[in-house]
């Protein structure tokens, strides 16, 4: 006999009114990095708590009302309760942004549009770091009250659930979010209806809904598809993060890009600072201008007047991670764009190439359209300077206008409360306003070495009972033996967690070289497996799922990890995420990072290993490379980029077997009559006091206010004022320069001097063809350095010529400079031309120079 229909009934619990502060806990993840909140709702009824992902609000909606009224009547509770509430209101009571400069006020807006953001496991809208950084820039905004306003896609899949099978293959599960469960809720018009805004996508309308979710001070505003009136295939826009093929990712990128301003637009939010992370939003720059166009301004004004209060970041160190299209998708997609900007196709595509390029490129029109760049790291501005150089095809690649921020990770969200509460002792509690105080933070001396230990201790017998339970999760699934868990488990001990034990957590991607520890397994054995000095390595990360080279390294840290040999002391835990990665920085003794220079962009989670305590051992890439200092870590010299693949992997994985072997074990093991090392914990409070106040990202928002910020909303007035005379200004400016550059030259008149005295004056004399510009138009310049073996451009000095008249026979401009020498020895000189306008954002914006 068959069943009948199964029928479904919600039953929701009613919160007393005692408690009724807990719903607006749940909707405000200020939860994902309160530890309190968090765990008042876990106290409730732990089970369930880990049964709905630590999420607050499916938690509400599904907790036995009994326990709820018997929660009210309890005094422990309530007092914990409204401590929590007290605390919720108070970080909420103040309003105006507590930065440095008082010239960013309330009225202003940053719009930060992402692809992904991350803030805590229970909202996955993100796979990785890009999402993990968006989500702490959003959170420091709110600690400073800045006046940040983000915009990105509400995914029904953020990414996918991971499970690994006993022979290393990597199964990928995808799970729909219900929106009801997520701290999300619709933006309503003052009538009480929704905000909808539509795009068009190949001539088509497409609706899209506006949700907001709320961090802290912050609000997150997230564009979904998956609505009744749209096709199934529009609904499936927004359904998954970085799924489906192309023609997904641009439809992606357009609701996010387009959609996001008219969103905002709908919602008469008008932002004066923009900030495009990453190129995946560029298309939001593209509306902006159009918006222009219709109100009156011609093309080249609306572009100068958009770029100049745009901020653009890249995180991508490869060239071929930049989102590129073919000039027949983007044809198809934008060509009504062509005629309400009132440009040609050509010049449209041009937006996004650059010469000997064939496709559309999302970062050189992410480019074209800011005036501000950065890259996310020291190495990772030079890198990006260099990929990015045909944009400024005549500058420098250390001159372009390319920057850097380094990166830093959210201190509340990141930091073991066990370190919290020992800072609060020794440290005073106004240790939170003293973020980036490196002074201050030499404090961390004072802390006794003893106690010191013992937290370090203590979070690590956190992590061994976290890895235990997944493992035996993961045994169990995979049909293991009771014995064969024993094996896995027999380091792994919470009450005697003496193994030095190493982490290594990041996407499996065949640059971040996971297995690099590999390449020769009888030197790692007899590191690993002495005796008396055991080590431990424990391996969590994800592969795409169309990587397939990232999952061979899955499969090949399983192979090894098999080995009878190293069964429990290599171990491959499953579903790396947020609360896993948490548990492996504040736990593990060392964190390793062994990327192939310099393709680690920037890279966060050896910063919140380093605040922690964790000591890292890394391949100077990314912010490693500004961050050791000798005492802080142990660092792997890379090879030249120019090595040949083998020998480098070769040469880098001996210098981590020896660091390993010659320093790490034995400063581990080298432990006193009191059971620890001194010396290891000299390492780790340098560790923690020379990264925590560089590495955190109230350095980092307070640096992109000052650097970008600031500036961006005084040059957005600046070329907006009296209905945009400057952008239009500049803009004819920029095309007189443009067709006149091609004829400009540079002669020497003057005779070199080849030997002066100190103190004697030297003239120089040169020509300059103007081909119709006037004297003011340029800069004729001289840069003068001593010579040493690594001059950069950076270490000249720069001094101007003065325009002196015209020479009548060849009209060429004539400029000289008296200058005398204030160095001795072998001195190294250039002469150079260069546009300029006062209204310039950066000097060398146009990407036009002459040298002599």
């Amino acid at each position: 006999m068959s069943k009948g229909t199964l029928f479904t009934i919600a039953v929701t619990p009613k919160i007393p009114p005692r408690l009724a502060r807990l719903e607006d806990l749940a909707n405000d993840l200020w939860y994902s990095w309160d530890r309190a909140t968090r765990s008042l709702f876990s106290r409730l009824d732990p089970s369930l708590w880990g049964a709905v992902g630590h999420n607050p609000k499916a938690f509400l909606k599904r907790v036995d009302e009994t326990l709820l009224l018997k929660a009210a009547e309890d005094q422990v509770f309530l007092a914990n309760y409204n401590s929590i509430v007290s605390a919720y209101d108070y970080y909420h009571s103040e309003t105006l942004w507590n930065g440095i400069d008082a010239s960013l006020n309330p009225s202003d807006k940053i719009a930060y549009f992402c692809f992904e953001f991350g803030f805590h496991e229970s909202f996955p809208i993100y796979s990785g770091g890009l999402g993990i950084l968006a989500g702490d820039h959003c959170k420091a905004a709110s600690d400073l009250r800045l006046p940040l306003i983000g915009i990105g896609l509400l995914y029904r899949q953020g990414y996918f659930f991971q499970t690994i099978d006993n022979q290393g293959n990597q199964q990928v599960i995808y799970a729909d979010s219900d929106f009801s469960d997520l701290p999300v809720a619709p933006v309503l018009r003052e009538d009480g209806s929704e905000v909808r805004i539509k795009v068009e996508l190949l001539q088509r309308p497409v609706a899209i809904k506006v949700w907001r979710a709320k961090i802290g001070h912050v609000s997150l505003y997230l564009l979904d598809t998956d609505l009744p009136e749209n096709s199934p295939g529009d609904r499936d826009i927004t359904h998954q993060l970085y799924g489906g093929d192309r023609v997904m990712r641009i439809e992606q990128e357009i609701v996010l890009g387009v959609g996001g301003i008219r969103a905002l637009r709908e919602m008469g939010i008008e932002p004066t600072i923009w900030h495009i992370n990453e190129g995946h939003a560029a298309f939001m720059m593209l509306e902006r201008i159009r918006g222009h166009v219709q109100q009156g301004l011609d093309f080249p004004a609306a572009l100068e007047a958009v770029a100049a209060s745009t901020v653009f970041t890249t995180h991508t160190a490869v060239p071929a991670g930049h989102d590129h299209f073919s000039d027949d998708m983007m044809n198809a997609y934008f060509e009504p764009f062509y005629r309400d900007l009132k440009i040609t196709r050509e010049d449209f595509l041009a937006l996004g190439r650059v010469p000997g390029s064939d496709d559309f490129n999302m970062t050189d029109l992410a480019i074209r359209a800011s005036r501000y760049q950065n890259g996310v790291s020291k190495i990772h501005g030079n890198v990006s300077a260099r990929i990015c150089k045909d944009v400024w095809p005549q500058i420098e690649p250390e001159e372009n206008p390319m920057s850097y921020i380094t990166n830093g990770v959210h201190v509340p969200t990141f930091l073991a409360q066990e370190w919290a509460d020992l800072f609060d002792r020794y440290l005073g509690y106004e240790w939170r306003n003293n973020m980036c105080d490196t002074e201050y933070w030499s404090r961390i001396d004072t802390i006794p070495d003893h106690l010191f230990w013992s937290v370090r201790q203590t979070l690590k017998s956190q992590m061994f009972y976290g890895i235990r339970a997944r493992l035996t999760t993961q045994n169990a699934r995979n049909h293991g033996s009771e014995a064969h868990l024993d094996r896995l488990l027999r380091f792994t001990d919470p009450i005697n967690p003496n193994i030095l034990t190493l982490g290594f957590g990041r996407r499996f991607a065949t640059y971040k070289r996971a297995t690099l520890l590999f390449e020769d397994l009888d030197w790692l054995r007899r590191i690993m497996l002495d005796q008396e000095h055991p080590v431990m390595i424990v391996f969590a990360g994800k592969a795409h799922p169309a990587d397939v080279p990232g999952q061979d390294l899955i499969r090949r840290v399983s192979e090894i990890a098999r080995m009878p040999e190293f069964e429990g002391q290599i171990l491959l835990v499953e579903d790396y995420d947020l609360r896993l990665a948490r548990r492996l920085v504040a736990g593990v003794d060392v964190w390793i990072n062994s990327p192939v220079y310099p393709l680690e962009a920037s890279g966060t989670s050896g910063m919140k290993a380093g605040i922690n305590g964790t000591i890292n051992l890394s391949v100077l890439d990314g912010w490693w490379g500004e961050g050791y200092d000798g005492k802080n870590g142990w660092a792997i010299k890379p090879g030249p980029e120019n090595m040949d693949a083998v020998r480098r992997d070769k040469e880098e994985s001996k210098d981590f077997y020896e660091t390993l072997q010659d320093h790490v074990v034995p400063l581990y093991y080298n432990r006193d009559k009191l059971g620890y090392s001194s010396g290891w914990v000299k390492m780790a409070k340098n560790s923690m006091k020379s990264l925590l106040p560089r590495y955190n990202a109230t350095r980092m928002i307070t640096e992109y206010t000052m650097k970008f910020y600031l500036p961006a909303k005084k040059q957005g007035a600046l070329y907006a004022a009296d209905d945009f005379s400057n952008a239009r200004k500049i803009a004819a400016w920029k095309a007189f320069v443009r067709e006149a550059w091609p004829g400009v030259t540079i002669r020497r008149l003057d005779k070199p001097f080849s030997q002066i005295s100190f103190g004697e004056a030297v003239d120089f004399r040169v020509a300059v063809r103007l081909n119709g510009l006037h004297p003011e138009d340029v800069v004729v310049e001289l840069l003068i350095c001593r010579r040493l073996k690594k001059t950069t451009l950076c270490s000249f000095k720069h001094v101007r010529f003065q325009f002196r008249g015209i020479e009548e026979e060849s009209a060429e401009h004539l400029f000289e400079l008296d200058h005398t020498p204030d160095l001795c020895g072998k001195l190294d000189y250039y002469i150079r031309v260069y546009p300029y306008h006062a209204l310039l954002t950066h000097p060398f914006e146009m990407g036009m120079m002459v040298w002599l």
